[in-house]
């Protein structure tokens, strides 16, 4: 884990190093009842939609968790770096990484009000599903060309 002595970037350090499907009803301590969140396939806000985008991770991967490399703490946001590891359930069994960052503002109470994930969905996950994955492999080496 990494060290930070800004609590509240702390906390949610932990929370995502640790988080299980049982921690997802405990998300309310950690966002804002109003966050908003966005990652390259969801964009919801208010914590619900946030719970939900959690729940489907679940329903769709085996052992996912994250790694957190590093923080970066200025006022009242952070931006953490990341791994994401996990495996899928319909396809491949073998351990995937897709490697990342969020971007977190904190509100006055030391809640997320705004999440936003930065990852490179063409490259981190797409490349490697079957099928899909050999036709965007082509795709980048012509574009490469």
């Amino acid at each position: 884990m990494v060290i930070t002595d800004d609590p509240r970037t702390a906390r949610v350090i932990a929370l995502f190093e640790e988080l299980t499907p049982a921690d997802l009803l405990r998300l309310g301590e950690f966002y804002a009842p109003d966050a908003r969140f966005k990652d390259p396939f969801n964009e919801v806000q208010g914590l619900p939609g946030i719970q939900a985008v959690f729940e489907h991770m679940y329903a769709s991967l085996h052992e996912p968790r994250f790694v957190v490399h590093e923080a970066i703490v200025q006022g009242g946001q952070c931006f953490l770096v990341w791994d994401f590891l996990f495996r899928f359930k319909r396809f491949s069994s073998e351990p995937q990484c897709v490697r990342g960052g969020s971007h977190l503002q904190f509100g006055a109470d030391g809640r997320i009000t705004q999440h936003r994930d930065y990852w490179d969905a063409a490259e981190e996950l797409y490349e490697k599903l079957p099928g899909v994955g050999a036709l965007m492999r082509w795709l980048k080496r012509r574009a490469n060309n």
